[in-house]
């Protein structure tokens, strides 16, 4: 079983920044793919960005250029960098992890882009 707990959630301005962190603990060894998906209010889930476990990574087209995501292995952590916030970016973002076959996501953290 893997945890995932977020922060770094929050109320930004159009054009500001925020970061998102999650942490992973429990059986953590070796988590190949790790990633952050987001869902808005009577949307689908969608993948923003993932990251494997040397570095390669993917993004929804529409965030490319914007957001940065990055992990730290030794922390088992992966980590969001949003930037150029727009209000079609509003939604709950959550941490999702591949590992031992099996999906995980975590509870999730509001970012709502608003002036």
């Amino acid at each position: 079983q893997v945890q995932l707990v977020e922060s770094g959630g929050g109320l930004v301005q159009p054009g500001g920044s925020l970061r998102l962190s999650c942490a992973a603990s429990g059986s953590t060894f070796s988590i190949s793919y790790m990633g952050w998906y987001r869902q808005a209010p009577g949307k689908q889930r969608e993948l923003v960005a993932g990251i494997t476990r040397d570095g390669s990574t993917n993004y929804l087209d529409s965030v490319r250029g914007r957001f940065s995501i990055s992990r730290d292995n030794a922390k088992n952590s992966v980590y969001l960098q949003m930037n150029s916030l727009k209000p079609e970016d509003t939604a709950v973002y959550s941490c999702y992890v591949f590992w031992s076959g099996s999906h995980y996501w975590g509870q999730g953290t509001q970012v709502t882009v608003s002036s």
